[in-house]
């Protein structure tokens, strides 16, 4: 039996000045990076730009999102993908509990006909 999907949404600033780096980065996303965020369970990861603000989508099918996301942190190709593309983003909240996109509540979702 397959695990819930939940929906996760997120939202974090792109600095104006490093725009270009980071779209060119995300043209060709590493394979293992995508990998490991594959292996903890996240599916559909999308992230969408308007203006100056980047809002993150995924779907997660695990039953520990937690334990998978310390996974991905843990990953040593995530971690050199990370040193390359957090300098480009700008947190909108202080960082708390180590959250550097600020979540966002989801409002409404279309479910499948019945």
């Amino acid at each position: 039996m397959d695990s819930p999907q939940r929906r996760y949404g997120m939202m974090i600033r792109l600095r104006p000045e490093k725009r270009e780096e980071y779209l060119r980065l995300h043209s060709a996303v590493w394979p293992g990076v995508e990998k490991a965020m594959y292996d903890a369970n996240i599916r559909n990861f999308t992230i969408f730009l308007h203006d100056d603000l980047l809002i993150g989508y995924y779907e997660y099918v695990g039953e520990d999102h937690d334990a998978d996301q310390a996974r991905i942190a843990a990953d040593p190709e995530t971690q050199r993908w990370w040193a390359l593309t957090d300098p480009c983003q700008e947190s909108l909240v202080e960082r708390e509990g180590g959250n550097w996109w600020s979540p966002l509540q989801e409002v409404w979702h279309q479910a499948e006909p019945a």
